[in-house]
C-alpha cells in the first residue's frame, strides 16, 4: 500500500518584497547617502554643493525606485531558484538597470543640452561609474536584506513554534476539565451526561477540525456557547450569564480557541469556588477599527489579584503573535470583580 507522501515545509523566502515601505525606506535612504557622499567628494569642475545635492538626490533617487520596480517584479521567479543564482541574478538586475538607465539619462541630457550630466565625450566614463557604484552598494544591500529577511524568518518560525507549544497545552487542560465535568454526570444525571458528550464531540469538532485554519469570531462566541452549556449541566443555578455580544463582527478572522480559555478560567477560579456562584459577563463592542471584549466575573473571598496567569499568559502569547502590538489583554482586577480585557485590530490574523 502506498503511504502518503509527508506534506513537505515551505521553502524559505530569501528575496525581501522591494515594494513594501520599509523596503523602500531603507534603499531610499542608501541612496540618499550615496547622493551626499558623491556631492562631497572632490571635484575637477567645483559647483555650489546644494544645487549639486538636490540633482544628485533626484538622479539617484529614481534609479533606487526603478531598480525597487525591477527587483519586485522579479521576485517571483528569482525566489523560485536556489538563493545563490537568485542572489547574483538579483544584483546583475540592479547592476544593468542601472547601466542602462544611466545611458538614457546621459544621452537624454547631451540631446536637450541641460548640462546636468556629462558632455557626450564622458558618457561611457559616467555610465562606468554609475554602475560601479550600484555594483558594490547592491551588493551589500542586498546581502544586508537577506541577512535581515533570514532573521525575521526565525524570528516568526521561533514564535509559531512558541505558540504551537501554548495551543497544544491548551486544549488538553479544556478535555480534561470537559471530561471531569462529565464524570460527574454520569452516576446522578445519566441523560445530561449523554447529552454533554455529544456537545463535546461538537465543540471539539468545531475547534480542532481544521488544522492550521483560522476560524471567525462569530465560531469562537458559539464555542464558548457551547462550553458554558456544559458547564450549565455541572454547576447549575450558581453559573449565571449575562452576555451582550451583538456589536461584534462575526466573520473576523481569529484563531480558534483564543476566547474559549477566558471563559473557562473564568468559570474555574471565579465561579466555581463561591458558594453561591456567581454572574459571568462578556461585552463586546466596536471602536475605531478595534473590536473589545471584555470578560468580567466575581472574585472568592480568599482569592487574590492574580490567578490561573498560565491561561492568561498563553492567550496573551497567541494574541501578541497574531495581531502583533495592535492585540492586547489587559487584566483589570478590582476589589469584587476579575476583568480581563480583550482588544483586537479588525485586520486579518496570521
Amino acid at each position: 500500500m502506498r503511504q502518503p507522501s509527508a506534506k513537505l515545509p515551505p521553502a524559505p523566502t530569501w528575496m525581501p518584497t522591494f515594494c513594501s515601505v520599509p523596503t523602500l525606506f531603507v534603499l531610499m535612504l542608501v541612496g540618499e547617502l550615496v547622493a551626499l557622499v558623491v556631492v562631497l567628494a572632490p571635484q575637477d569642475s567645483p559647483r555650489e554643493w546644494l544645487p549639486h545635492l538636490g540633482t544628485t538626490s533626484v538622479y539617484v533617487q529614481w534609479l533606487v525606485l526603478l531598480n525597487a520596480v525591477v527587483l519586485c517584479s522579479l521576485r517571483v521567479p528569482l525566489q523560485r531558484l536556489p538563493t545563490l543564482a537568485g542572489f547574483f541574478l538579483a544584483w546583475l538586475a540592479a547592476v544593468t538597470t542601472t547601466a542602462l538607465a544611466s545611458l538614457v539619462v546621459c544621452r537624454i541630457d547631451q540631446a536637450l543640452a541641460f548640462g546636468l550630466t556629462v558632455p557626450a565625450t564622458e558618457t561611457l566614463r559616467f555610465v562606468f561609474a554609475n554602475t560601479a557604484i550600484c555594483a558594490l552598494i547592491a551588493a551589500a544591500v542586498l546581502r544586508y536584506l537577506f541577512v535581515l529577511e533570514r532573521w525575521r524568518e526565525r524570528v516568526h518560525a521561533a514564535a509559531k513554534a512558541q505558540v504551537d507549544a501554548l495551543q497544544a497545552r491548551i486544549r488538553p487542560h479544556f478535555l480534561f476539565n470537559s471530561m471531569n465535568t462529565i464524570a460527574g454526570l454520569i452516576r446522578a444525571r445519566p441523560a445530561d451526561a449523554e447529552r454533554t458528550v455529544e456537545d463535546l464531540a461538537e465543540l471539539f469538532r468545531a475547534a480542532l477540525g481544521h488544522g492550521d485554519v483560522p476560524g471567525t469570531l462569530g465560531e469562537e462566541l458559539d464555542l464558548v456557547d457551547r462550553y458554558l452549556d456544559i458547564e450549565r449541566l455541572r454547576l447549575g443555578d450558581r453559573l449565571r450569564t449575562d452576555i451582550d455580544v451583538a456589536a461584534l463582527p462575526r466573520d473576523l478572522p481569529l484563531p480558534r480557541l483564543l476566547l474559549q480559555p477566558l471563559v473557562e478560567n473564568a468559570v474555574y477560579h471565579g465561579i466555581q469556588p463561591r458558594p453561591e456562584g456567581g454572574t459571568l459577563s462578556i461585552r463586546g463592542t466596536r471602536d475605531g477599527g478595534f473590536v473589545e471584549i471584555v470578560f468580567t466575573n466575581p472574585l472568592p473571598a480568599n482569592a487574590g489579584a492574580r490567578r490561573n496567569g498560565v491561561a492568561l499568559d498563553n492567550v496573551r502569547a497567541r494574541i501578541e503573535y497574531h495581531f502583533g502590538a495592535r492585540g492586547e489583554l489587559r487584566i483589570e482586577p478590582q476589589a469584587e470583580r476579575f476583568v480581563v480585557r480583550v482588544r483586537l485590530p479588525e485586520i486579518a490574523a496570521r
